[in-house]
C-alpha cells in the first residue's frame, strides 16, 4: 500500500516539532537588542546607566540560559525528552508574556528594569532547556523510521540552526513593523509588544508537541530507570565532549561579539543616522547574512559529512577574516564591498560551526546521556559568548579604540586565528558521523558497559519491545553485528 503525503511528511514534522522552538532563542536574543535601543530612546542613556542595566541584563540572560542547559540536560535523560520539551515551551511562553508586562512599583524605572532582568533570566532558563531537550529529540527523530538516510543531518540542521537564525531576523523585523504602526510617540507599546509576541511561537510549539511520544531510540536505550555509571561514561567520552565544548566556546566567543561590527556598516551607509526606521531596518539586513550560510550548510552536510563541513566552514571563515584584516582600510571606504565581505564572513560561520556543532554534539554521545552531553557542550558555548562580549570591547580599546584602523582590524585577526584553532581541534579530535550513527554508538556503548561489569538489563523504558536494529555498513559486517542481524 502506497504512503499518503501525510505519512511521508510525519517523520520530518516530528523533527521540526522538536527543534523549531529554538526559533525562540534567536528571537529572544535578537529582539532584546532592539528593545534596549527603544528603552534608551524612552528613558535616556544616563537613566539606564544609573541602574547598570546593560551589564546586568547581559549577565542574567546568559546565566539563565546556562542554568537551563545544564539542569534540563539531566531532566532530558532521567525524566524524559517530552517532559523537558513541554516544560521548556511552557517557561518560554509564560516569561515572554511577563517580560512584556514588566513594571516597577509606582512607575519606578529601576523596578521595571529589575523585573525585566528577572523575567529574562527565567526566560533564559526555558530557552536553554530547549537545547538538551528539543535539539536532542530532533536529532533522535532524524534517524527514525521514514526519514531519508540521505537527509538525516539536513532536516536536523534546518529544524534547529536555521530556526535560530530565522528568529534573529524576525526579532529585528517585528520591532520595525511595530514602529511603523505606532510611530515615535508610542515607543512603550513597541517594546512591550515586541517582547510579548514571543509568546506566539512558543505557545504554538507547546500545542504542536502535545500528542508527541518519546523518540524510538530513547525508548530503547535510556537510563531513566537505571543508575548512570558516570565514571565509565567520562572515561569513554571525555575527549569527544571536551573537543566539541571548546569548539563551541570558541565559535560563540567570535560570533556574538562580531555583531558589534554591524554598526560600522550602518554608520557608513546612513552617515550616522539615528532614525529608528534606519537602525532597525539595517539590523534586519545584517541578520539576513546568516540565512544563506545556514541553508548552504544544511544542504551539503549530508554529502560532505558534519566533520568535513565543519572544517570547510572554519577554514574558509578564517581565510576571509584574514583578508578583511589586511584590506580593512580599503574596504571600509567602500561600504558595499565591506558589507559583502562581512556578510560572507558571517555566512561561512553558519556553513560550518553554526550547522555542525549542535549536530555533532547531539549525535556523538550515546542516548543514555545525550541530554547531559549536549547540555554541557552548549552551556560551554554560551559561556564563550558571555566572555566574548565582555572581552572584545577592552581588546578594541587596547588596539586604539573603535575609531582607529587597528582597533577594528585587531579583533578580525583574533577571530580568524580562533577559527583556525577550532579547525585544528576538529581535525584531530572530532569523530566523523555515519548514517544511523546513533544506533551504532548505542550498541557499542552497551558492549562497553557490559565489558566493564555493568548490568544493562535495566536500560530502556519498561514495556518497550522494540528490537535493537543492526547497523548496516559498506564495510564487511563483523561477527557481532552479523549475529545481531540474524536475531532480528
Amino acid at each position: 500500500m502506497s504512503l499518503t503525503w501525510r505519512d511521508k511528511l510525519r517523520p520530518v514534522s516530528l523533527i521540526f516539532a522538536c527543534g523549531t522552538a529554538l526559533f525562540s532563542d534567536g528571537y529572544g536574543n535578537s529582539v532584546i537588542g532592539n528593545v534596549n535601543t527603544l528603552l534608551t530612546r524612552i528613558y535616556g542613556t544616563e537613566e539606564l546607566a544609573k541602574h547598570n542595566y546593560s551589564r546586568t541584563y547581559t549577565s542574567v540572560t546568559f546565566a539563565g540560559t546556562v542554568v537551563g542547559m545544564l539542569t534540563f540536560g539531566w531532566i532530558s535523560d532521567k525524566i524524559g525528552r517530552k517532559f523537558g520539551m513541554m516544560t521548556a515551551a511552557g517557561i518560554v511562553t509564560l516569561f515572554s508574556g511577563l517580560s512584556a508586562a514588566s513594571s516597577g512599583a509606582h512607575g519606578s524605572i529601576g523596578g521595571m528594569l529589575s523585573m525585566l532582568a528577572a523575567m529574562r533570566f527565567c526566560l533564559g532558563i526555558g530557552i536553554g532547556a530547549e537545547y538538551p531537550c528539543g535539539s536532542v529529540s530532533a536529532s533522535e527523530q532524524s534517524e527514525g523510521p521514514g526519514v531519508s538516510k540521505k537527509a538525516q543531518h539536513r532536516w536536523f540542521a534546518i529544524a534547529t540552526n536555521t530556526m535560530i537564525d530565522s528568529g534573529f531576523v524576525i526579532g529585528c523585523f517585528v520591532p520595525l513593523v511595530l514602529f511603523w504602526i505606532f510611530g515615535e510617540n508610542h515607543l512603550r507599546a513597541v517594546w512591550r509588544l515586541s517582547l510579548g509576541l514571543g509568546v506566539v511561537p512558543a505557545a504554538a510549539v507547546f500545542i504542536w508537541r502535545l500528542n508527541m511520544d518519546e523518540p524510538r531510540i530513547y525508548k530503547k536505550n535510556s537510563m531513566k530507570h537505571a543508575k548512570i555509571p558516570y565514571m565509565l561514561v567520562i572515561r569513554r567520552y571525555w575527549v569527544r565532549l571536551t573537543a566539541l565544548a571548546i569548539i563551541w566556546f570558541l565559535y560563540d566567543f567570535i560570533v556574538y561579539p562580531f555583531g558589534l561590527y554591524s554598526s560600522i556598516i550602518v554608520n557608513n551607509v546612513t552617515g550616522g543616522s539615528a532614525d529608528l526606521v534606519v537602525v532597525l531596518g539595517w539590523a534586519t539586513v545584517i541578520n539576513l547574512f546568516y540565512i544563506p550560510g545556514t541553508l548552504t550548510g544544511s544542504f551539503i552536510v549530508d554529502s560532505l559529512g558534519p566533520k568535513n563541513t565543519l572544517l570547510l566552514g572554519l577554514i574558509s571563515q578564517s581565510i576571509v577574516g584574514f583578508i578583511m584584516s589586511g584590506l580593512y582600510t580599503r574596504l571600509v571606504h567602500h561600504v558595499g564591498a565591506f558589507a559583502t565581505v562581512y556578510g560572507i564572513f558571517l555566512s561561512l560561520g553558519e556553513v560550518g560551526p553554526g550547522v555542525c556543532i549542535g549536530l555533532l554534539s547531539s549525535k556523538t554521545g550515546p542516548t543514555a546521556i545525550r541530554g547531559q552531553f549536549y547540555g554541557i557542550a552548549a552551556a560551554t558555548g554560551k559561556i564563550g559568548a558571555f566572555v566574548g562580549t565582555w572581552v572584545f570591547p577592552p581588546i578594541i580599546d587596547a588596539f586604539g579604540g573603535p575609531d582607529s584602523p587597528k582597533g577594528n582590524t585587531g579583533p578580525f585577526w583574533i577571530g580568524s586565528g580562533v577559527a583556525l584553532l577550532s579547525a585544528i581541534i576538529a581535525f584531530f579530535f572530532v569523530k566523523p558521523l555515519e548514517v544511523d550513527g546513533m544506533e551504532k554508538e548505542d550498541r557499542l556503548f552497551r558492549e562497553y558497559l557490559e565489558e566493564n561489569g555493568y548490568d544493562t538489563s535495566a536500560m530502556g523504558l519498561p514495556g518497550d519491545d522494540l528490537e535493537v536494529t543492526a547497523v548496516v555498513e559498506d564495510s564487511p559486517i563483523d561477527e557481532k553485528a552479523e549475529k545481531l542481524s540474524s536475531e532480528v
